[in-house]
């Protein structure tokens, strides 16, 4: 499965949302390929400020040859994620073309909403040369008991892409990890945010299946 997490709105928390996807994959057992696409390389960043041995591989491939490369690059894995770049370019049409799923993680606010209307409409451009191309959006950076939370849901409805039941709250524990290279899972297996990072997975798998 090829994830590529996309939006061209900066801030999201792309490449917290990557990390912690490929960490939790990891974590079942899957060998996992993160791909840094964003010509900022914050996951690369994230991988050198580790200690010790690494989780999954990361390599930093800000090239729009990504769908043309992704099947030689990701031989021996089960899972790649691609944590996308900031525009829309054709590093991000690339990325696009190389997913079987493009997840567009939105933060609740209605710049946010208004934001992934370009992401939207290149995954639907890309869909007519990839027909089986799924995507969904996921509420990331939520602020807990809020109602802003509740109606990003509704105004992301409006459009036909998935909105996903699993969401995950800001919490200080993802810069802390971030901070040392590390998942939230590694810090605090049982705490919420790993937890919401696991739920976000098992309902990407569903979904992909």
């Amino acid at each position: 499965m090829i994830i590529s997490v996309l939006n061209q709105k900066g801030g999201v928390g792309k490449t917290t949302m990557s990390v912690n996807i490929a960490a939790s994959l990891t974590r079942m057992g899957k060998r996992v390929l993160l791909i840094d696409a964003d010509p900022q390389g914050s996951s690369l960043d994230w991988a050198a400020a580790r200690d010790g041995k690494p989780l999954f591989t990361v390599i930093g491939l800000p090239r729009s040859t990504i769908h043309k490369e992704v099947e030689e690059i990701g031989k021996g894995f089960d899972h790649i994620i691609i944590d996308g770049p900031p525009r829309v370019t054709d590093l991000a049409r690339s990325a696009i073309m190389a997913a079987d799923l493009v997840l567009i993680p939105v933060q609740p606010s209605p710049y946010d909403v208004w934001a992934a209307d370009e992401v939207v409409s290149l995954v639907s451009e890309a869909r007519i040369y990839k027909e089986t191309l799924k995507s969904a959006f996921v509420v990331n950076r939520k602020i807990a008991n809020t109602a802003i939370g509740r109606d990003v849901g509704e105004a992301l409805a409006t459009y036909e892409t998935t909105v996903f039941d699993a969401s995950v709250t800001q919490r200080v524990i993802f810069a802390e990890a971030a901070a040392q290279g590390k998942a939230v899972f590694e810090i605090e297996a049982e705490g919420l945010a790993a937890k919401e990072i696991d739920s976000l997975v098992k309902e990407i798998l569903e979904y992909v299946k």
